[in-house]
């Protein structure tokens, strides 16, 4: 559910609330159809057990005097009496139609008169053979323990209807007497339809291998059960829709709106909702206006922090003015005193200072340029600046001195700037001291052994004086523990080629201009 909409995720979580109550209310309907349908079971299971036993009654006791006279007509074709017998248990049913003969091996009546349908019957040696003659009645067949004499009786369908009708009938019925796939139907419902629900029985009679089934109407599925069935699930998706509905308005919606302001907030302005006062929920009116007051908050601190930044800009360009203004002085100090010194020595002393300040100078100057933008001090400015200020410092003696760059224009910082400026300073100043003519190239580029720190390069001053020499080494014993202590400020060791007379350090980079 994680990728789904809030108000499809709330619309799944209530139907999924009120679902089991939506349950609960189907299935209390279908156990009241059930408990119908079991009632009208019970009725049904009444019903057919009375029939059942009235007809079997009627078929087994008639069956029975009929087989007493024909094992006595069998043993004497002329006993009346045993005829007599017969007709008199039968008598009571002639009016109803029921009918019974008796006849021998030839087929000459014995006792009874002919049938209206005769039929065939199929004994296959059982005690009692049964035929069905459809929508007419019922023939039972007997025959005698020496096959010399045989009966049959008919019962007509009017007759085992009404033997077979129960004493109450709370409801309507249907019944039929069947045989194998043959049915005499005794009772219908009138207005039977094929889409009826009906439950039905078959009872055994005990005779013949006859059955009588009975039907009987189940809880008709009529238009106000399917209604009962289907209102719960109704009422649970129009329960979940009004929730559904109520919630997203007055929560979801105003929510959304309160999120959508909050994201188009810009820190330093006051955040309006417009119609915050209009919002339906107290507590949403209250976290709307706890933004706006924190955003009100918000704008005043943005205000004086904007205010505080202008005044701290303003002062500190106040500084650095005052610290170029100070270097500058310190200067023309130092260059005062280089002019009336009393020997050459203090004057190429007084300009070896003056070198330094002015390195100094140059990244500072150069670092109050880039103030506004914050980038980082440009190596091939910087580096420019030192070798012009430089060689227009140089003594008499340096007038050849000659200074090449090869400088890409990466980015330091201000510490690293300090550092290198001073370091490439303090090489020069160690190249002049041993050849004042000395040709110098400083090459700033990217190191191979370092390709993969990209965020490194190195800078490389190369002279013909930094070759090992005996003049070289008494210079190094003034200069090596300052360029050393350099180095340990970049954090990276400082190489020396005595062959080629190059120094070169890695340092770190921000960037490239």
């Amino acid at each position: 559910m994680g990728s789904l909409p809030t108000g499809a995720k709330l619309f799944l979580i209530i139907s999924a609330a009120l679902l089991p109550l939506a349950l609960i209310a189907v299935f209390a309907t279908l156990q009241t159809t059930r408990l119908a349908d079991a009632e009208a079971r019970a009725r049904l299971r009444v019903t057919a057990d009375e029939s059942a036993r009235a007809i079997a009654i009627e078929l087994v006791g008639d069956m029975t005097a009929l087989r007493v006279a024909v094992n006595a007509l069998g043993t004497d074709p002329a006993d009346a009496p045993s005829c007599a017998r017969a007709q008199g248990v039968f008598a009571q049913q002639s009016s109803a139609g029921t009918r019974f003969i008796i006849t021998d091996r030839a087929g000459h009546v014995l006792c009874g008169v002919p049938l209206p349908n005769p039929v065939t019957v199929r004994q296959d040696n059982m005690p009692v053979a049964a035929a069905i003659v459809p929508d007419n009645g019922l023939i039972l067949a007997i025959s005698g323990p020496s096959g010399d004499t045989s009966a049959r009786a008919f019962f007509p369908r009017a007759f085992l209807e009404k033997i077979g009708r129960p004493s109450t009938r709370a409801s309507a019925f249907s019944s039929a007497i069947v045989l194998d796939e043959d049915a005499l139907h005794l009772e219908t419902i009138a207005d039977e339809r094929p889409l009826d629900r009906m439950e039905t029985m078959r009872t055994e009679l005990g005779v013949a291998g006859l059955a009588l089934r009975t039907s009987i109407r189940s809880a008709p599925v009529t238009s106000s059960l399917i209604v009962a069935m289907l209102l719960p699930l109704l009422m649970w998706i129009a329960a979940a829709s009004i929730a559904w509905f109520v919630v997203d308005r007055l929560l979801i919606r105003p929510l959304r709106r309160l999120r959508g302001a909050v994201a188009a907030f810009t820190p330093g302005e006051e955040l309006d909702f417009g119609t915050v006062h209009t919002l339906p929920a107290q507590e949403i009116r209250e976290l709307g206006e706890t933004f706006q007051s924190i955003s009100r908050t918000v704008a005043l601190h943005e205000a004086g922090l904007a205010e505080g930044l202008v005044r701290q800009t303003k002062l500190t360009r106040e500084v650095h003015h005052r610290v170029k203004n100070n270097l500058q002085v310190i200067s023309s100090l130092i260059n005062f005193h280089a002019r009336s010194a009393p020997s050459p020595d203090a004057t190429a002393a007084y300009s070896s200072i003056q070198r330094r300040v002015d390195a100094l100078a140059v990244v500072h100057r150069n670092h109050f340029a880039e103030l506004e933008e914050n980038r980082g001090l440009n190596l091939r400015t910087m580096i420019g600046e030192l070798s012009a200020n430089i060689r227009a410092t140089a003594s008499d003696r340096s007038h050849g001195l000659g200074i090449t760059l090869d400088v890409d224009p990466y980015l330091v910082n201000q510490d690293v700037a300090v550092a290198l400026a001073f370091l490439v300073t303090e090489t020069i100043e160690l190249a002049m001291s041993c050849d004042p003519a000395a040709q110098i190239r400083i090459v700033v580029k990217p190191a191979d052994k370092l390709a993969d720190k990209p965020d490194r390069a190195v800078v490389r001053v190369v002279s013909r004086a930094l070759v090992e020499s005996d003049a070289f080494r008494e210079a190094l014993s003034r200069y090596g523990r300052v360029m050393e202590g350099l180095s340990r400020q970049l954090r990276s060791p400082l190489h020396h080629d005595p062959l080629v007379g190059a120094y070169e350090i890695a340092f770190a980079i921000t960037g490239r201009d």
